[in-house]
C-alpha cells in the first residue's frame, strides 16, 4: 500500500530541508517549540537535510497501556487492574463534538498542514519577539501525538518518563523527524485516533473514553458539545484545568474552546453561546482500580493471580518481560475462583474471627484431581488501614504471603502416608507412653540423626499407649507418631512430601529432623489444601493453579500456566489414609468439622503454646485449610476472645474446626455427595508391644556418611533475631528457634520444644 502523504504534497525530505532552511535564517525552530532564541546556535551545528536524516525515522509505538480485567470461574468480575486507567476506541465511538473541540484548541490547521505547521512556527517567531519571552508554541497535534508515545513507552520509570519530556533542542528535532515519518504512514485520521487514546486527561483518565467515564460517567460516543469542549480544554494542563477541583478555571478553558470552535466555523456563535451558558454537570465515577476493589474478600487471590503472571516463565523469559507485558494490560483473565465457594469462605471467616481480633484466619480451597483453586480469603482484609494487610496469610513467602506457619499434626497424615507406602499396616501398635524421649539414632536422607534426650509428650496425661495408627491418628498421639517416623525414618516422609507439593513457605529446604512428623516445618495454608487434597484425589497429587485463560488486548487467547498430575502414592495408600481421618471427623478431634451426612474426613493441629491451630479436611469435591493465628508469631492463643467467644485454650478443632465446616458446607451446598473408597483397617489388639527400632525397617540406600545436629531456624534464646519484613517490629518469622520461643532448646531442629497438640 502506497504511503500518504501531507502537507501540500511535499515528501517527508521537502518537508525536512524547507523547514529547516526556514528555522536557521529565522530562528523560528526555536520559538516554535517554546526555547530560548539564544539556541539557535544549537540548530545551526544540526541545520543541514543530511543532519537531520541521520536521526533514525523508524517510530516504534508500544501498544497503549490499558486495563486489565480479572473474572471469576464464572465470568464474574472480581476486579479491575491497570497501570493507566484506559479503554481504547476507534474514531467512531468518539462523538464528533470531540474531534472538533481537541483540532479546534490544539491545532485547528490539523488538516491543512503537514507534520510541521510552518504558518504556526512563524506567527510563534512574531509573538514571541513581540512580547519579549516565549508566549506560545506551534506544535502540531501530531508532534504532540509522538511526544505522547515517548511517554507511554517511557511507563512509569521516573527517569524515562523526565527524558521523554524534556524541553531540549535534539529531543524536539527528534519529535519532528518522528512526526514526518508518523504523517505520511497513518495520515490524519488515524493520527487524532491514536492522539485521542492516548492523552492525558487528569484523574488518572488517559485516552477520551476513560475521561468521559471518569467526568460523565458516559461513553466517549455520548459527549455533548459542552462535555467535549470541557475535556478538550483540560489537555493542556489537566491540574491546572481540573474541573472536580477548580470549576471556576475549568469553565473558563471551556468557555475558551468553545469560542474556538466558532471561530474556525465547527459550530456556529450561537451554538456556542449556548454551550457557554450550560453550567459545568459533572457526574464523577471514582478511579476504581487495584486489587482492594475486589469483590467477596478476593484481593488476596487477585493479588495472588498478579504474582503467578510476574513469576511464570509462560508469560515472558524474565521477570521485566513479564512486568512490560502485565503493565501494558488490557488483558481479560478468567480465574479458577468459584464464587459460591469464595462467598461461603468469606462468611465464615467474618462470623467466627474478626477484624479487630489479636489473633487472624486465613483459608483456602482447591479442587482435587485439578489443582484449581477456587477460594481464598482472610480476617484481615485487604488494604492499608488499621487491621488491614497486603499479606497474603494463605500463600508462601515468594508469591506475596509471610513466613508461614507451623502445621502441627496436620503433619502427621503425611507421616501415615510414608509409613503405609512403606509396608507398615495401619494395625502397626507402638507402646505410645505419656511422655518419652526421641528414639536414636533415626535414619535420614543425610545420615543417622542421633540427638539424645529430647523429650516429646500428648496432650493429654491420660493418652497411654499401645495404640494403632487407627486410633492414634484420632486421638492425635504425639508419642505414637514419633516412634512412627523413628521406625520409617525423615527421609521417605520427606520425600513424600515433596511429591505432595509440600515446601516450606520461607523457600528454604525442610529439615531433616525427625520433629517433622510433629509438623515444625513452616508452611501455607494452600500447600496444605493441595496436599491433602492429593488424599481425596487418590493419591494424584496435582499443582495449584488460579488462571483458566487470558485473552490479550488483541482479543487473541494467550498461553496459561497448566496444572501438573503426578502419582505421588498408590491409590490403596490414600485410600487407607482417607479412612484413618474419616474417623478423625467422625469420632476423633475433628468431630466440631463434621459436615454431617456427606462424607468427610481431615486433621487437627495446634502447636505447642498454641502459636498456631489448623484444621485441614476435604471431601471427594473439595479441599480446605484452615489456619487461625498470630501472624508475627507471637501472640499464644491462651484466655483469648476470638470471634467474640472466649476460650480457655484453642485446639485446632475448636476454632479452625467449625470456620472450615461452615465454609465447606455452603461451598458444596448443591454439589453431589460423593464418598470415599474406604478401606477396613481392624482395632489393634491391646497390650503389643512392637520394638519401632526393629530389624528389617532400615531405609535402604540411605547415606549413613553424616549426621543432621544442626537442622535449627536460630539459636535458642534467639527470638528476636530479626525484624519482621511483614509486621515491622515484630520477631521475624523463620528466626525464632526452640529456645527463644517456645522454651525447648532441644537442638533436633523443632522450633517447639518437642510437642504438637490435636
Amino acid at each position: 500500500m502506497p504511503k500518504k502523504r501531507s502537507g501540500g504534497g511535499l515528501t517527508g525530505t521537502q518537508q525536512a530541508a524547507k523547514f529547516l532552511g526556514v528555522s536557521v535564517l529565522a530562528g523560528a525552530v526555536l520559538a516554535g517549540i517554546a526555547l530560548p532564541a539564544f539556541g539557535a546556535l544549537g540548530l545551526a551545528a544540526k541545520g543541514t537535510v543530511e543532519g537531520f536524516d541521520e536521526i533514525p525515522a523508524n517510530l516504534k509505538t508500544p501498544p497503549l497501556s490499558q486495563r486489565t480485567t480479572i473474572l471469576d470461574s464464572q465470568g464474574g468480575r472480581i476486579a479491575t487492574v491497570y497501570s493507566r486507567d484506559r479503554t481504547v476506541v476507534p474514531l467512531k465511538d468518539i462523538s464528533p463534538y470531540m474531534q472538533k473541540a481537541i483540532v479546534a484548541i490544539e491545532d485547528s490547521r490539523f488538516y491543512e498542514h503537514g507534520a510541521i505547521d510552518l504558518k504556526g512556527v512563524l506567527r510563534a517567531v512574531n509573538r514571541n519577539a513581540q512580547s519579549g519571552g516565549v508566549s506560545e508554541g506551534a506544535s502540531t497535534l501530531t508532534q504532540q501525538y509522538v511526544k505522547n508515545v515517548f511517554v507511554e513507552e517511557a511507563g512509569d520509570d521516573p527517569e524515562k518518563v523526565a527524558a521523554a519530556t524534556q524541553q531540549t533542542l535534539g529531543r524536539k528535532i527528534q519529535e519532528l523527524k518522528y512526526a514526518i515519518q508518523v504523517e505520511e504512514e497513518l495520515g490524519k485520521k488515524k493520527i487524532l485516533e491514536n492522539y485521542l487514546n492516548i492523552t492525558f486527561f487528569g484523574q488518572q483518565a488517559y485516552g477520551v473514553e476513560a475521561a468521559a467515564q471518569r467526568y460523565f460517567s458516559k461513553a466517549a460516543k455520548d459527549l455533548k458539545l459542552e462535555e467535549a469542549a470541557l475535556l478538550a480544554g483540560i489537555v493542556q494542563s489537566p491540574s491546572r484545568y481540573d474541573p472536580v477541583n477548580d470549576e471556576e478555571e475549568a469553565t473558563k478553558r471551556r468557555n475558551t474552546v468553545l469560542q474556538r470552535m466558532a471561530d474556525v466555523r465547527d459550530i456556529s456563535q450561537a451554538e456556542a453561546d449556548r454551550a457557554k451558558a450550560t453550567p459545568i454537570k459533572l457526574n464523577v465515577s471514582r478511579p476504581k482500580n487495584g486489587c482492594i476493589t475486589a469483590v467477596s474478600g478476593a484481593g488476596f487471590f487477585c493479588d495472588y493471580v498478579r504474582s503467578v503472571f510476574l513469576t511464570n516463565p509462560v508469560f515472558g523469559k524474565d521477570r521485566e518481560e513479564r512486568a512490560k507485558v502485565w503493565n501494558q494490560g488490557g488483558l481479560t483473565i478468567r480465574t479458577t475462583l468459584d464464587p459460591q465457594a469464595q462467598n461461603s469462605a468469606q462468611n465464615s471467616i467474618k462470623d467466627h474471627v474478626f477484624q479487630s481480633d489479636a489473633v487472624a484466619t486465613a483459608l483456602t480451597i482447591v479442587e482435587p484431581g485439578t489443582g484449581k483453586i477456587m477460594a481464598m480469603g482472610q480476617s484481615r482484609p485487604y488494604g492499608f488501614g488499621k487491621n488491614e494487610t497486603q499479606i497474603n496469610l494463605s500463600v508462601d513467602q515468594k508469591m506475596g504471603g509471610g513466613a508461614g506457619y507451623q502445621p502441627g499434626s496436620t503433619f502427621k497424615p503425611i507421616v501415615a502416608a510414608a509409613a503405609l507406602e512403606r509396608g507398615i499396616p495401619p494395625t502397626q501398635t507402638y507402646p505410645s507412653p505419656y511422655k518419652m524421649t526421641y528414639p536414636t539414632p533415626v535414619q535420614t536422607c543425610d545420615g543417622p540423626w542421633t540427638d539424645r534426650d529430647v523429650p516429646v509428650e500428648n496432650e493429654n496425661e491420660n493418652e497411654v499407649g499401645p495404640y494403632g495408627m487407627k486410633e492414634a491418628t484420632a486421638k492425635s498421639v504425639n508419642t505414637y507418631y514419633v516412634e512412627l517416623i523413628s521406625q520409617i525414618g525423615v527421609c521417605p516422609v520427606t520425600e513424600l512430601a515433596d511429591k505432595m507439593g509440600v515446601k516450606r513457605a520461607d523457600g528454604k529446604k525442610i529439615q531433616q529432623v525427625p520433629s517433622i512428623t510433629l509438623g515444625t516445618q513452616e508452611v501455607s495454608p494452600l500447600t496444605m489444601a493441595s496436599a491433602y487434597a492429593t488424599f481425596a484425589s487418590r493419591g494424584m497429587y496435582c499443582t495449584p493453579v488460579a488462571i483458566e485463560s487470558i485473552t490479550g488486548p488483541n482479543k487473541k487467547p494467550m498461553p496459561v500456566p497448566k496444572t501438573k498430575c503426578d502419582r505421588a502414592m498408590s491409590e490403596t495408600t490414600a485410600d487407607t489414609v482417607n479412612t484413618l481421618l474419616k474417623g478423625v471427623v467422625e469420632d476423633g478431634t475433628g468431630t466440631e468439622a463434621g459436615l454431617g451426612s456427606r462424607p468427610s474426613a481431615g486433621k487437627t493441629g495446634t502447636t505447642d503454646f498454641r502459636y498456631a491451630a489448623w484444621f485441614v479436611g476435604y471431601t471427594p469435591n473439595m479441599s480446605g485449610a484452615v489456619w487461625v493465628g498470630d501472624p508475627r508469631h507471637s501472640k499464644k492463643m491462651v484466655d483469648i476472645t476470638i470471634g467474640g467467644e472466649w476460650h480457655e485454650k484453642v485446639f485446632g478443632g475448636e476454632v479452625p474446626g467449625p470456620i472450615w465446616k461452615d465454609a465447606m458446607s455452603g461451598a458444596l451446598d448443591g454439589r453431589p455427595a460423593l464418598g470415599f473408597t474406604e478401606v477396613n483397617i481392624p482395632d489393634a489388639p491391646k497390650g503389643r508391644d512392637e520394638d519401632p527400632n526393629k530389624p528389617g525397617n532400615d531405609n535402604a540406600g540411605q547415606d549413613n556418611g553424616g549426621q543432621d545436629n544442626g537442622g535449627q531456624d536460630g539459636a535458642p534464646g534467639g527470638g528476636n533475631g530479626g525484624e519482621d519484613p511483614v509486621f515491622p517490629g515484630g520477631p521475624q518469622p523463620g528466626l525464632i528457634s526452640g529456645g527463644g520461643r517456645n522454651g525447648g532448646g532441644n537442638g533436633n531442629g523443632s522450633q517447639d520444644g518437642g510437642s504438637n497438640f490435636p
